[in-house]
């Protein structure tokens, strides 16, 4: 039975006070660093390894329907390619790159599709591009490991965020040692939207955690939201949290078994509403599951309608790039290059060698032929270093990752 108020209750947090003692980056004004230090409040994250959920009743079918949302996207792929089809694997590779940029969207990185793909063949200048690279590999570790979420599984997927930023080497897989805190001032955390545990009590609650995503009694997209959202109250590394969260997402809804062939775009369902979706995690650590809840069903939903039109646009344009290959004799190693462009829609030659066991002559050959259909186009116009793109898959690309910008 639904309950009569509209709430999701879940213990709070509770707080402990402690003193700041502010130093100066070199930036702040004598007028900033005289409030700077003094008393502040850090979080004791509340226990939600036991939590059994009281859902509204239609709190409970949206949670339902968005569940099945899901479920249905990620069939529809394997029915629309075919479960046997080369497109497949690709597809879900892009799929999850794309995730991956939303999810770094919200953190306000944001990278095209272009020069995402000359990233993935270290051919890209752009710092954001490197650092989303990261984040598809935090993905892929998520995926990987989503049958042992454990605190080596937590620590790998932050490890593989955070190894392409400078600086960060010595923090990659690693909790913190220092307080963190989510606000504007980069000296204190006083005035902080939300101040995070004390470092010493990291682990004991990730432990909790782990022993929340482990159980099998709850609604998969109530599980995962409230599993994100207490992760995020914990902080537990000094940077890539709000990335590693997301992350772990995937990896509960892989784990779960709600999604099995592809990755949806939950990230850029979350990204059409940042506002509120931050205001989620308030209301979260403020005693309430309930908005946290609506923005995964609302992003579930989003994720499973966008990312089905996004698969059939691509899949369009691989059809139609098949139709400009029809005069090329079946055996040319062109047709083993072509269903690749999905997930890597920017090669070059050493792409096609490492990853599909070309030699040069060939590698050249399926450059040649496929630049003659009009399914690729050398941009560089170098004699060294070449690349070539598929326009209209990186076309499509582009104008969804505009799209969740516009809402």
């Amino acid at each position: 039975m639904g309950l009569t108020t509209g709430i999701v209750p879940i213990p709070r947090p509770m707080y402990e006070e402690h003193y700041w003692h502010a130093e100066n980056d070199g930036t702040a004004t004598r007028a900033k660093m005289a409030s700077a230090s003094g008393l502040y409040q850090s979080t004791i994250p509340a226990s939600i390894a036991r939590w059994s959920p009281l859902l509204p009743g239609d709190l409970a079918a949206d949670v339902e329907e968005a569940a099945a949302s899901l479920a249905q996207f990620d069939s529809h792929a394997s029915i629309t390619l075919g479960a046997g089809s080369p497109t497949l694997g690709p597809m879900h590779s892009i799929l999850l790159r794309t995730e991956s940029a939303s999810s770094s969207q919200i953190e306000n990185l944001t990278v095209g599709a272009r020069q995402l793909a000359l990233a993935e063949l270290d051919q890209s200048a752009s710092h954001n591009a490197q650092v989303v690279v990261g984040n598809v590999r935090a993905m892929e570790a998520a995926l990987a490991l989503a049958d042992r979420l454990d605190q080596e599984a937590i620590r790998t997927m932050q490890a593989e965020i955070v190894s392409r930023q400078p600086g960060m080497s010595q923090h990659a897989g690693q909790w913190r040692d220092i307080l963190v805190w989510v606000g504007s001032s980069s000296i204190t955390p006083r005035g902080a939207s939300h101040i995070a545990p004390q470092a010493a009590l990291v682990p004991e609650a990730i432990n909790d955690l782990i022993e929340f995503m482990a159980r099998d009694d709850l609604p998969v997209l109530v599980q995962v939201a409230v599993a994100h959202a207490q992760f995020e109250t914990i902080h537990p590394f000094i940077d890539g949290n709000g990335r590693t969260g997301r992350a772990l997402v995937h990896a509960l809804l892989r784990a779960k078994r709600l999604v099995i062939s592809t990755t949806p775009p939950v990230s850029a369902g979350l990204l059409r509403a940042t506002d509120r979706y931050f205001d989620a995690l308030t209301a979260y650590r403020a005693g309430d599951a309930r908005p946290i809840i609506e923005q995964f069903t609302a992003a579930s939903r989003f994720a499973a309608q966008s990312g089905a039109k996004l698969v059939d646009d691509l899949a369009a344009e691989v059809a139609t790039s098949r139709q400009k290959m029809g005069h090329i004799r079946p055996q040319s190693s062109a047709w083993k290059v072509l269903p690749v462009l999905i997930a890597q829609p920017v090669i070059n030659a050493r792409f096609l060698i490492e990853r599909l066991d070309m030699n040069e002559v060939t590698a050249q050959r399926a450059l040649g032929a496929l630049s003659e259909a009009g399914v690729v186009e050398e941009r560089t116009g170098k004699q060294r270093n070449r690349v070539w793109q598929h326009s209209g898959i990186i076309a499509i690309l582009d104008e969804y990752g505009q799209s969740l910008r516009r809402g």
